[in-house]
């Protein structure tokens, strides 16, 4: 199978690459700039591609031709969204309808990647039935992105996660494992929400669950995300645990303590057992996430 990789530079995407690199599929690859992927496996080519432009991004694609488009690039970060909307639009859903058309202009199948940001957060977890009401700019962009791949005339999946962490090189942004072991260590106390409750995801469970849709040739929505429902305060509890840090430097926080530019819904998280049932799809619980994680540190 020829899979074409877009966002590969981001966490997800990376993992991506990791993960089909051991595989026989044939993969390229694509991203902003410079490749960041420190090795690519024999099998996976890399290739620098704007999908805000849609000559760029049916070039690339007419000539590689795909059997499936994984499209895990966007505009991830909540705040930016809100302040940049237009931005925003732009990358998550002018491109998102770039690469649905050039899916349709060769027939090849669609692999999204979407949000638990969707949701308003007070009817979590959700299963795909649940009725989106985003809150945020982020989310509604995300909401618009579905919509458009959906009236896609070609095979398409759209693969929703929550909360995704990892550890991968070239990034900047951190995750909450590494926050709260950099700062117990340091003997920082630290103030972290117990009042957002969410399935946090495996950077590797989720690439994984996207090579599961791939390989099945599944259509429709999964929602593909951790199986532990915890708030970020539980999580952090967990971390100090797992490496034997003071727990006491831990305080309780409400979300509202917190200035920030969007809103978050209050309580999302996502309720797997599609995937389990008819992908195999078999997450990692948030204990072993860390254990993996430290692994890679």
């Amino acid at each position: 199978m020829k899979i074409f990789i877009t966002g590969s530079n981001g966490l997800l995407g990376q993992k991506l690459v990791a993960l089909l690199g051991k595989s026989n599929h044939q993969i390229l690859a694509t991203g902003q700039g410079a490749c960041r992927i420190l090795e690519l496996p024999s099998n996976v080519q890399y290739e620098t591609c704007d999908i805000t432009k849609d000559n760029d991004l049916n070039f690339s694609i007419g000539l590689f031709n795909p059997d499936v488009v994984i499209h895990s690039a966007a505009m991830t970060n909540v705040d930016e969204c809100e302040v940049d909307p237009k931005k925003c639009g732009d990358v998550n859903v002018g491109a998102t309808r770039n690469v649905e058309k050039a899916c349709e202009s060769i027939g090849c199948r669609l692999i999204h990647l979407s949000t638990d940001f969707i949701f308003d957060g007070k009817d979590g977890p959700y299963n795909e039935e649940g009725i989106p009401n985003p809150i945020s700019i982020y989310g509604q962009s995300k909401l618009d992105a579905e919509l458009e791949v959906q009236k896609a005339k070609c095979p398409w999946a759209i693969a929703r996660t929550v909360l995704v962490y990892g550890i991968a090189p070239g990034l900047s942004r951190t995750n909450i494992i590494l926050w709260v072991k950099s700062s117990l260590e340091q003997g920082k106390t630290i103030q972290v929400v117990d009042d957002q409750f969410r399935t946090p995801t495996l950077a590797e469970d989720l690439a994984q669950g996207c090579l599961l849709i791939a390989e099945k040739k599944a259509t429709g929505v999964f929602n593909i995300s951790g199986k532990d429902f915890l708030t970020p305060f539980a999580m952090a509890n967990l971390t100090a645990d797992y490496f034997k840090l003071d727990k006491a430097l831990i305080t309780k926080a409400s979300a509202a303590t917190f200035t920030q530019a969007a809103k978050r819904p209050p309580r999302t998280g996502f309720d797997i057992s599609k995937a389990v049932q008819q992908l195999g799809y078999q997450p990692h619980s948030f204990e072993e996430g860390i254990r993996i994680l430290e692994s890679q540190l």
